[in-house]
């Protein structure tokens, strides 16, 4: 046996990380949502960290820091240059040059599979060791880079769907390689087989055409003239104008229980029915009624089980001849169409009764879920509207075609139990075929819903919830080439090329990767589902490397969603791994989230949750520094722009006795665009590296007021490395968090010399509530290094986008709308954030603010511009004496609304032309108003950011006009020009 080499001090990682590489790449992985990696269509899971991020944080947090830079960046796939690549692309886009097919030369890195003989040249030693661990592992990313690594994978989570994917994603491949697609094609075949003599009659008959979806709106007995009033927020099919009319059929009159609404199919948008619903209270659609229905009605009739369903329309798709120009007959083409519900269309009743046959003998034998939906939830929108149990969010069709499916898997898997056929091998290609099954439920529920515009279904968790809906999209499991078709092809090509990314690249010359015996039998690879704080199985000691992606506060809620897959799971996949499906309902009490249902009517639930959140990852934490060689590292990849949650992650991570040795931003989250949205967000992961803190730190108490500057200097030096690597934005107070905790945790403990002042009487009799510990006036926090990051970047930016001209000051007010509208570039932003912002600029939100440049729309902020603040009466002095935006916002308004000669002569008139401060403004507001189409030739801001761009039209044209020689042209503008060159 081969000695084990101690792991080098210094890593690559706490020196270097290609950022800006590796952003592009992550994007690029994600920018089609049909050609995702593999592992993200094989079930759903709520976050997976792209491939190549995951691999690079392995890869980086194991090599030394002599690592060449060139070979670990082709180890990680990137054979080129992205970064210079999007450039071309994006100016290509401008121009109409053709870039061809493949601009970047070589193919999306996370396809790429490093030989061993490539990872050996860059000091990587395969094999018993390093040993990588994942205690939160979720979708599976990490684990299977690792694998695809040659390392050691320990991969853990606590919720069974999660670990059930986990064997499917990384364990099944690794184990079991090319004789796994050939399996699942047997056992889905059989089933298909079966299931379809099961499914004779169950759908209706669809002459000369196929089915693609039938619509179905959720129905209720209007309280006043007693008819059945379909419900939908709108009638729209697609969006091209074709939706839905509502014939009503009044009968005898109000109060007849027979009167109901028939549906036809209309050409034009001006055609359709209004919608029978809005903000949860329903009209009567009967014109002899019309009387609004309140919301609370709509739940009670719904509770009570009085709420039905009626089908509207049909989507079919119909075969078309095709010719060539020759006249010969070409390809037949399918095109797609509507029709109203026939009456041979609808058979709910015989449905029902089909059904309840079944039912009982189901229930007996555990083929269906039984289980209630949860009462104590963050989300409690089913049961409110008539939703009890987990099978209710399926229709009586639905239903009975999800239990039909798992009554025969159980048949088969029986079968193959008594005959002695049931081997692992087996065992796993029956996992793959619960999968197959549970896509068909995403697809195929009462949570579905027609996309109008795109005229497709989407699945039921196209978001993280359990939103209502009031019509919905069912797809038929017997139509040829969809349904149960669809599903085991989407899963079988899942597992092909899932093993070809497992198995390329290890492989010795002369054999077949995609050989069993072509795997390192002796690399260790082990899946549990146990607490991230309860690693028993682990040594102490062990892993060379922790690398996680952790739950994100009260971000996703994974344990309560995944009951809905669950119920199912644990009678399907639960037969041939019984030892994952043991609870009733997965573990929520356990979960490391800020889940508030825990702490339902205490005062301060969500301030007691993310206490529960950080201690429970310190616990995490604390076991990762436990299994951790003492030279290892740990690398925490966490996405989130609300500081709160990362305030629990790093005390969580302090508590559990880590420091921060390095830290770097990658944007992994969404593309970029030129165009401005509404609403902020936030798209890089930050990588926090951490190494488990000297024994000989902690042992004296160093003060905050020492180490604030050493954190607002760590700040100062990274952050333009950040911006030059393409940050921008609210990321880059983001990236600067880094830094600021690298430094922060590297002094803990912590304590202030002088103590902070005391929050006002409101402000206290807030914290009594929220938290049961006294205010400390000396404690320190990392939101106290968090606002040190963001007072740094705000003087850094305020500087560049004055262009550092020794300009006055820009006062409080205008500071913060600049700096908002440089960080968020979108007119709506979080409240907090904007709290957290106007607290680095020395400004008082709710008194200073607020009513005059903005307005608090529920949890969100809505910048104004200068046409909203004159409406509201709300600009301050034209002479800037309140706060110089008010003169620019006079000015730009004046220009707006009269001349611009107007508006030369409103600040000449205030005696501010000439002012200082007024130009610093002025320059700084151009640098970040959303520019208009006269000077960048098309529209950058749409919807509520339009308005914006108004303003700086009429701004710049001012400026021309009258302060060209004061005044740089706007730096923005040469960028944009350069984009459209």
């Amino acid at each position: 046996m081969m000695e084990e080499k101690p792991m080098p001090d210094v890593r690559l990682i706490e020196r270097w990380l290609p950022i800006a590489e590796l952003s592009e790449e992550s994007v690029r992985e994600r920018r089609m949502a049909t050609a995702l990696p593999p592992i993200n269509f094989l079930h759903v899971w709520w976050a997976r960290r792209p491939l190549i991020a995951s691999r690079a944080a392995i890869l980086a947090s194991l090599l030394p820091e002599s690592a060449s830079h060139s070979d670990f960046q082709a180890a990680i796939g990137i054979l080129g240059d992205p970064v210079k690549t999007r450039r071309r692309i994006d100016l290509a886009k401008k121009t109409g040059e053709d870039l061809g097919l493949d601009p970047y030369g070589y193919k999306r890195a996370f396809t790429y599979t490093p030989p061993l003989h490539q990872l050996k040249k860059l000091g990587l030693e395969t094999g018993k060791s390093p040993l990588v661990l994942d205690p939160t592992a979720g979708g599976g990313s990490i684990p299977f880079e690792a694998v695809r690594l040659g390392l050691g994978a320990l991969a853990n989570d606590l919720n069974p769907v999660a670990a059930i994917i986990l064997k499917a994603t990384v364990e099944y491949p690794s184990k079991f390689g090319a004789v796994l697609p050939d399996e699942f094609n047997t056992v889905s075949k059989e089933l298909g087989k079966r299931l379809s003599s099961a499914l004779k009659g169950v759908y209706p008959k669809e002459d000369a055409a196929r089915v693609d979806g039938y619509l179905w709106t959720r129905t209720i007995c209007c309280p006043y003239c007693s008819g059945t009033i379909p419900l939908s927020p709108n009638w729209r099919l697609n969006g091209a104008g074709l939706g839905i009319r509502l014939k009503p059929n009044v009968a005898s009159g109000p109060g007849d229980p027979n009167r109901f609404f028939s549906f036809e199919i209309v050409e034009s948008a001006a055609e359709h029915s209004e919608g029978t619903v809005s903000d949860g209270d329903a009209t009567c659609a009967f014109p002899d009624c019309a009387r609004v229905i309140d919301g609370n009605e709509v739940k009670l009739q719904a509770q009570a089980g009085g709420m039905g369903e009626q089908l509207f329309a049909v989507v079919y798709k119909r075969p078309v001849e095709t010719r060539t120009k020759s006249g010969k007959v070409g390809r037949q083409k399918w095109v797609r169409g509507y029709r109203a519900p026939r009456p041979g269309d609808d058979n709910l009743a015989e449905t029902k009764s089909r059904l309840a046959e079944r039912l009982p003998e189901w229930e007996a034998l555990d083929v269906v879920p039984n289980e209630e939906y949860p009462a104590n939830t963050n989300d409690d929108r089913p049961r409110q509207y008539g939703m009890p149990l987990w099978r209710d969010m399926f229709s009586p069709r639905q239903l009975l075609v999800h239990g039909l499916a798992a009554e025969l898997f159980r048949e088969m898997v029986e079968e193959d139990r008594s005959e002695g056929r049931l081997s692992d091998l087996r065992r796993a290609a029956y996992v793959y075929l619960s999968f197959s099954l549970d896509k068909f439920r995403d697809y195929n529920s009462r949570m579905t819903r027609w996309h109008a515009n795109r005229e497709v279904m989407v699945n039921t968790f196209d978001r993280h919830d359990f939103a209502f809906k009031w019509s919905y999209a069912e797809m038929a499991m017997a139509i040829e080439g969809l349904g149960y078709e669809w599903v085991i092809g989407q899963t079988a090509e899942s597992i092909k090329k899932i093993c070809n990314l497992v198995h390329e690249g290890h492989h010795s010359p002369g054999t077949l990767f995609s050989t069993a015996e072509s795997l390192r039998p002796e690399t260790p690879l082990v899946v549990t589902c146990k607490p991230g704080n309860a690693l028993d199985h682990i040594a102490d000691g062990s892993v060379d490397a922790v690398v996680v992606d952790p739950p994100y506060g009260a971000n996703v809620m994974y344990a309560e969603l995944s009951d809905f897959f669950y119920v199912w799971l644990k009678r399907t996949a639960g037969l041939v791994a019984p030892e994952l499906f043991t609870r009733r309902l997965t573990d929520k009490q356990s979960e490391a989230v800020a889940n508030k249902a825990h702490f339902k009517g205490q005062k301060g639930a969500d301030a007691l949750a993310n206490r529960d959140y950080r201690e429970k990852m310190a616990a995490i934490f604390a076991e990762c520094r436990r299994v951790l060689k003492p030279n290892g590292i740990m690398t925490v990849m966490f996405t989130h722009k609300d500081t709160s949650a990362w305030d629990a992650l790093t005390k969580g991570l302090i508590e559990a006795g880590f420091i921060i040795t390095a830290s770097w931003p990658v944007n992994t989250e969404a593309e970029g665009s030129l165009h401005i949205k509404d609403k902020a967000a936030a798209n890089s992961t930050i990588f926090l590296v951490c190494r488990p803190r000297p024994a000989e730190q902690g042992d004296e108490t160093t003060y905050w007021e020492d180490v604030e500057p050493l954190v607002a200097k760590a700040v100062r030096t990274r952050v333009e490395e950040f911006q030059k690597a393409g940050i921008g934005g609210v990321d880059l107070y983001l990236a600067s968090f880094g830094p600021a905790l690298e430094e922060f945790s590297r002094h803990w403990p912590l304590k202030r010399g002088t103590p902070r002042p005391e929050p006002l009487a409101k402000k206290r009799r807030k914290q009594a509530e929220l938290f049961e510990e006294e205010f400390d006036p000396y404690a320190v926090t990392p939101e106290d290094a968090l606002d040190a990051a963001r007072r740094e970047v705000k003087t850094w930016r305020l500087n560049q986008l004055t262009h550092t001209k020794g300009r006055g000051d820009l006062d409080a007010t205008t500071s913060w709308f600049v700096l908002a509208w440089d960080a968020f570039k979108a007119p709506v932003f979080s409240y907090d954030e904007g709290l957290r912002l106007a607290r680095a600029v020395g400004a008082d939100l709710d008194g200073q603010l607020i009513g005059k440049i903005c307005e608090k729309k529920g949890s969100d902020i809505k910048l104004w511009d200068s046409a909203m603040r004159a409406a509201k009466n709300a600009l301050g002095p034209a002479d800037g004496s309140r706060a110089m935006i008010d003169a620019i916002h006079h000015a730009a308004h004046r220009g707006r609304t009269r001349t611009l000669e107007a508006a030369f002569d409103l600040l000449k008139d205030a005696g501010i032309d000439n002012d200082p401060q007024f130009l610093a403004a002025l320059e700084a507001v151009l640098e970040v108003l959303p520019p208009s189409r006269n000077f960048v030739g098309f529209d950058v801001a749409t919807g509520d950011a339009k308005s914006a761009a108004d303003d700086f039209d009429a701004l710049e044209k001012l400026r021309r006009l009258a302060f060209s020689d004061k005044v740089d042209e706007p730096q923005q503008l040469s960028l944009f020009t350069e984009e459209a060159a």
